[in-house]
Formats: C-alpha cells, sequence, structure tokens
C-alpha cells in the first residue's frame, strides 16, 4: 500500500439514528454519523406499518395533485367556453389575402 494516501480508520465511531435516537459502535473513516432510519426503527425490520417521511414529499405531493386535478377542471371548462365563443364570433377564416392587407 501507498504511504499518505489513505484515510484513516476509526474503530470507535459513533452511529446515531435520528428517528429512535439509538447509538451504536462501529468501525468507519468518518466520526460522527446521523442516520435517518436503523434497524431498531426501520419497518422492513420491525414489521410495523409506519410511514417514513422525512421531508414531507407526501403531503407536498398530495398537494401538488389537488392543484393539478383542479386546474384540469378549470382549462376544460375555459376551452370549451373559448371553443364556442370562436365558433359564434368567427363566421369565415382569414385568408392569406386578408393577412397580407392587414399588414399594409
Amino acid at each position: 500500500m501507498k504511504k499518505n494516501i489513505h484515510p484513516n480508520y476509526n474503530t470507535q465511531t459513533v452511529i446515531v439514528c435520528n428517528t429512535c435516537k439509538t447509538e451504536y459502535m462501529l468501525g468507519s473513516t468518518v466520526d460522527g454519523i446521523k442516520v435517518e432510519l436503523c434497524a431498531n426503527c426501520h419497518p422492513f425490520y420491525t414489521g410495523k406499518q409506519m410511514l417514513v417521511d422525512t421531508d414531507n414529499r407526501v403531503d407536498k405531493f398530495n398537494k401538488k395533485a389537488l392543484v393539478a386535478k383542479e386546474n384540469t377542471l378549470m382549462n376544460k371548462k375555459q376551452k370549451r367556453l373559448e371553443k364556442r365563443k370562436k365558433a359564434a364570433y368567427s363566421s369565415s377564416p382569414i385568408t392569406l389575402k386578408d393577412m397580407i392587407a392587414n399588414i399594409k
């Protein structure tokens, strides 16, 4: 092995779970590791049905989905009204000759 290029390995590194505050002593090259879930509180290991949402992503998604649903309903209604208005006001399509005349 080459000297002075490898990180120092600490045999007594404390790893702390942010959810249940359990501490583990393991070896690592990093001092003081914090994890969101550990084997004591993770749903896979405990068998409990638990929603793991640390950044409120589920709430954000539900809010966005609700707004999107409301917007699509309003957009459909607005598009229908615009089509009806266009159909009522436009008696004949504009020709190329009329468009050129309007430019001059």
